[in-house]
């Protein structure tokens, strides 16, 4: 099944009024807007319930001489599937700046993506003139920014009876996503601590720490040493399972280890990876921008990168 129609370009005013048509006058589920720029760049910035379309440059190499499907660029299965049963009208595209459809070009991730929608989705299809950037700049109010969400370094805390909180301790488990808190073993001791960012499922990847609530959340151990010979890379597809079945649920969870910092780390960068398919260079600065304590060990990194090619390479 394929677009009936050449994809319609929208201004930044276009774009407004459809977002702020109430759901209940569409005949679909609404507006979905589609941004084509890196995970990081819509990390930190994108219109505001906008879905992020990543295509990573080993995919790219590979497709060079194919037609590019539409589930290689949608990560979201849930979304993808929403896409192809026509439930969203329009579907617009949103690029970084590009004026026009005629702009882009052949390889372009907005120029692959509308090709894939055109081909597989029977609906309107949009192309936003000047992009992201130009519309944040029109439209600041309807844009998210980490900015007023930023993670800010932790300031030391003051010494008490001549010791001093780990800077791995100080504050709150950091948000990933808003189903995905990365924190340690002392965050997770805290049920006013969890309790404020809505946790509802905890997973504890030590061989040591406790699971202080038992009965009042969800949890799941996998016993990992922080050591080189550690295999935490069998347990990636375990605690893929827990988190999206978490997030399906409409829960919160939060990984821990004992600090936040190696074990719980290479988790969520896991997580991140297969999810999101991005590199592990972008995950990490992804997860090290929201807690800077961050610091795999020098196996699991190495176990990153293996997945990284499974991943990327192989879907």
């Amino acid at each position: 099944m394929t677009s009936s129609s050449e994809p319609l370009e929208i201004s930044d005013n276009e774009l407004v009024h459809i977002l702020r048509t109430p759901r209940e006058q569409y005949t679909s589920a609404g507006c979905v807007v589609l941004d084509c720029r890196p995970f990081l760049d819509f990390s930190f910035t994108h219109i505001c319930e906008s879905r992020n379309v990543n295509w990573n440059s080993m995919l790219r190499r590979r497709s060079k001489s194919s037609v590019v499907a539409l589930e290689w660029l949608i990560p979201d299965k849930a979304l993808l599937g929403r896409l192809r049963r026509g439930e969203f009208s329009p579907v617009v595209v949103v690029d970084e700046s590009s004026r026009s459809v005629a702009e882009l070009k052949a390889e372009s991730v907005a120029q692959m993506l509308l090709t894939a929608l055109q081909n597989e989705v029977q609906t309107q299809i949009c192309f936003l003139q000047g992009g992201f950037e130009g519309f944040s700049e029109a439209c600041p109010e309807l844009c998210y920014s980490s900015a007023s969400n930023h993670v800010s370094a932790v300031e030391p805390e003051p010494i008490v009876t001549g010791r001093r909180t780990p800077a791995y301790d100080q504050g709150g488990p950091v948000e990933l996503l808003p189903f995905l808190f990365l924190g340690s073993a002392i965050h997770s001791s805290r049920r006013e601590t969890l309790a404020a960012a809505g946790i509802t499922a905890v997973l504890n990847v030590s061989s040591t720490c406790p699971n202080f609530y038992e009965g009042e959340f969800q949890y799941l151990r996998l016993t990992v040493e922080d050591s080189l010979a550690a295999d935490i890379r069998s347990c990636f597809s375990t605690a893929i399972a827990f988190i999206d079945s978490v997030k399906q649920s409409g829960g919160r969870v939060l990984v821990h280890c004992q600090a936040g910092i190696s074990r719980s780390a290479t988790i969520c960068l896991a997580y991140l990876m297969h999810t999101q398919r991005v590199k592990l260079d972008e995950a990490f600065d992804f997860v090290k921008q929201r807690r800077q304590v961050i610091s795999p060990n020098l196996a699991f990194m190495g176990q990153l990168l293996q997945f990284e090619t499974d991943v990327l390479c192989h879907g």
